[in-house]
């Protein structure tokens, strides 16, 4: 691997082609094939096409083009000569060669969405498939697309996914990027893999870029950590007495909670020191074999990402020494931890926004019976919390779990939890069926649900997935569940919501002579939609909205209206949802669509305004402007201020997505994963602004919630009178701790939501409705 890190230390300087050649001959690809661009830029690129060609130069984002050459075409006669693998003969003889070509972009960064659509468009200009190597910033990204003939016409390919190996740094190469170069690499494709045709290698490609394969690797070192950490840990035993449950869901909400830390940092908001051991040594005293999750982990969770910016400080003491602020989380705690606890805390915690969404929110609380422990976040000698320091950063070493496993004999490797993070790429951003980074993603989150807790039972240490009914549902079978179910939703709405009335007028004979007439005016419904009656064609430009392409749609203006109205207006509920695949895939694909049918998401915005003039109304007319004027700034900065997409999900899962599993640490991975979603489209190119820029997270508790769905209430009948006015006050309330960021205010709209639901609950058991 070091000299694939040598050949990426090249690209700091030098010519751009020479580096990507030499780059390509360390992983054994090279080609006496070559044809280089007489001038390297777009232009030059233009004139090597065929001038019959057209070439979509917004998608491509040729205005960022700083540099571009095709470097070479690499073929099963230059393979063959390097290593002993090719017979000639393949599967489609078509797939026979690749074009390698190298693009420099102008700007630091890009999404994973923008660079595959760049290579979407450069291969549509080619008959053999393109692989692209970009180069921006101090980073690398190699673009693979997976190209198959088209079923139809053998004269086209069809685009299908593009995988990329995302931001691979020039120094300090990531270890993963590395190993992951390496195996692309020709000599260990070959000794690996039957390579006898060109086809072969194209296949050997897709089966190293397999995130399914780096997603099961991940999990089973995850797994062996967690059932060698749950035998080594203790929680307080104040909520759960049973220790085997309280380990095995303590260990599952550390483990999630960390992983979205580790996502954060990819996004740039937690600093990697706070997972350095070395620099962590010289900032801590390590006598505790807790110190780490104590006053690290602990004061990240709860006193950091919980509490605002430039409010943070140590928990406050009387003059006997003794702390007062019992069961107040959002301070500091364990400062003999720390060798310099002020400088400490303003290097690697000050810098960190408040997130807020109740993520963080220490378990711990005061009761009427008294003061419960859950996470145990307390500097209190008789605290009971131990989480040894060696389950972070504990060498390799064999443990047995022969017992959980079944097996005997057998050795299993563990190392510590934050060693496993640091030796995988993670990303931010969901991967869709037409678009991959090689690295593991948030929906690992929801694997993490199936694997560890649904494999698990920890009162029969046996495996719980039947008992629970927990099974991951595959991103393809969701994808395919959203398009049906939007489908069907978005036909009928399009067929129904421009009925209009036709008036016509019967005349009738009377009784009272031949020239007397009555006269009936009626007014029947009259669709003027011009679907009526094409349901194949109108579903056919439907699915076509829904695929994951950048064609233009076909509907009227008239018609977008009525979609975007139906989109805000749809109210989804999974009702068991485990860790949020379906919920997810469904905030994807509406975003998908506001991005096609709104791409500057003007008509989105305008909607959303309209809905809070409306919904302030009564504040407004008598006299309360604050409370309108207060919602129309927040709707610009929330459009503003951020990528494109944030005000899409966001309003989207205020307004229309629903979850609800009998698990509860399901439905707290499920709002992770709609957290992480949203932190991933907000910008934050201003340190000096308030919170960094980032606008804390919104409250998921009545979104996502733990119950059972088996149990149902029969409504039959009208509703109790005073009902309809107590759901509408309901929802007032859910609205407001929607966006609620203090713990006061929170616990307010929680008390007002109990206060509501029990006063519905005391209404529908006057009524004769029967009990839950």
């Amino acid at each position: 691997m070091q000299t694939i890190q040598t050949a990426l230390n090249a690209f700091s300087a030098g010519d751009l082609t020479n580096n990507a050649l030499a780059f390509f001959a360390t992983l054994g690809y090279a080609s006496e094939r070559q044809q280089p661009l007489d001038e390297k830029t777009f232009a030059g690129f233009s004139a090597y096409l065929n001038e019959e060609i057209s070439f979509n130069e917004k998608n491509a984002l040729v205005q960022d083009w700083r540099y571009v050459d095709l470097l070479f075409q690499l073929t099963e006669s230059e393979l063959s000569e390097q290593q002993v693998m090719f017979t000639g003969a393949g599967i489609d003889d078509r797939i026979t060669s690749y074009l390698f070509f190298v693009i420099e972009l102008t700007t630091e960064n890009y999404s994973r969405t923008a660079l595959s659509q760049i290579t979407r468009e450069v291969n549509k200009v080619f008959q053999i498939p393109v692989m692209v190597l970009f180069k921006y910033g101090a980073v690398l990204t190699l673009a693979i697309i997976d190209r198959q003939p088209h079923q139809r016409d053998e004269a086209k390919d069809v685009l299908r996914k593009v995988t990329l190996i995302k931001d691979i740094r020039l120094q300090n190469t990531h270890r993963a990027h590395l190993e992951i170069l390496a195996d692309l690499s020709l000599p260990k494709l070959s000794a690996k893999f039957m390579l006898s045709s060109f086809l072969d290698l194209h296949h050997a490609w897709q089966k190293v870029l397999d995130t399914k394969e780096l997603n099961k690797r991940f999990f089973k070192e995850l797994a062996n950590w967690y059932f060698w950490a749950v035998d080594n840990v203790t929680f307080p035993a104040d909520e759960e007495k049973d220790e085997a449950v309280r380990n095995a869901t303590s260990v599952i909400r550390l483990i999630t909670r960390l992983m979205f830390v580790w996502f954060l940092k990819e996004k740039g908001l937690v600093s990697d020191k706070l997972f350095e051991q070395k620099h962590l040594q010289s900032m801590l005293h390590f006598n505790d074999d807790s110190a780490y999750y104590k006053a690290i982990l602990q004061n990240l969770f709860f006193a950091t990402l919980n509490s605002n910016m430039g409010e943070r400080k140590f928990i406050a003491e009387s003059s006997g020494g003794r702390n007062n602020q019992h069961f107040v989380h959002n301070v500091f705690r364990y400062q003999p931890a720390f060798k310099t606890p002020d400088a400490t805390i303003k290097e690697l915690f000050e810098p960190i926004p408040f997130l807020n969404g109740g993520l963080f929110e220490c378990l711990d609380k005061q009761t009427d019976e008294g003061r419960i422990r859950v996470d145990g976040f307390s500097d209190h000698p008789k605290n009971v919390l131990r989480v040894p320091d060696e389950l972070f950063f504990g060498s390799e070493h064999d443990v047995d779990l022969n017992e959980i496993y079944g097996t005997k004999n057998k050795k299993y490797k563990v190392r510590g939890l934050i060693n496993l993070l640091n030796s995988y790429k993670f990303t931010i951003a969901e991967n869709t069926p037409i678009e991959e980074e090689i690295a593991l993603d948030p929906e690992l989150l929801g694997k993490v649900f199936e694997n560890l807790l649904a494999n698990y039972n920890p009162e029969t240490r046996t495996t719980a997935r039947k008992q629970t009914g927990s099974f991951y549902t595959p991103r393809e079978i969701v994808n395919y569940m959203v398009d049906e179910s939007l489908l069907a939703y978005l036909k009928t709405k399009l067929q129904t919501e421009t009925v209009g009335f036709e008036s016509f007028t019967e005349v009738q004979p009377t009784f009272f002579g031949n020239d007397m007439r009555v006269q009936q005016v009626f007014e029947i419904p009259v669709s003027n939609s011009r679907w009526q009656g094409r349901d194949d064609d109108l579903e056919a430009v439907l699915r076509d909205l829904l695929s994951y392409n950048n064609t233009p749609h076909q509907f009227t203006a008239t018609e977008t209206e009525i979609l975007i109205k139906a989109i805000d207006n749809c109210k989804i509920l999974d009702p068991a949802c485990g860790s949020g695949a379906f919920p997810m895939g469904v905030l994807l694909k509406l975003v998908h669509l506001l991005e096609k049918l709104d791409p500057d998401n003007a008509k989105w915005r305008e909607w959303q305004k309209l809905k809070a003039i409306e919904e302030t109304k009564t504040a407004y007319d008598i006299g309360d402007k604050h409370e309108r004027e207060n919602r129309l700034h927040e709707i610009h900065e929330i459009f503003e201020d951020n990528s494109s997409d944030y005000g899409r999900k966001l309003f989207l899962i205020e307004n229309c997505i629903y979850g609800v599993d009998i698990q509860p640490v399901a439905i707290q991975i499920a709002k992770l994963r709609f957290f992480i979603s949203l932190i991933v489209d907000q910008d934050f190119n201003d340190d000096a602004a308030t919170n960094r820029g980032i606008r804390p997270l919104p409250n998921l508790e009545t979104k996502f919630v733990a119950a059972n769905t088996l149990i149902g209430l029969e409504m039959s009948g009208l509703k109790p009178n005073g009902m309809v006015d107590l759901e509408k006050k309901l929802q007032e309330v859910r609205a407001k701790h929607f966006g609620a960021r203090t713990r006061q205010t929170k616990e307010k709209y929680r008390l007002e939501d109990k206060r509501l639901r029990t006063e519905i609950a005391d209404l529908l058991k006057q009524a004769g409705f029967p009990e839950t």
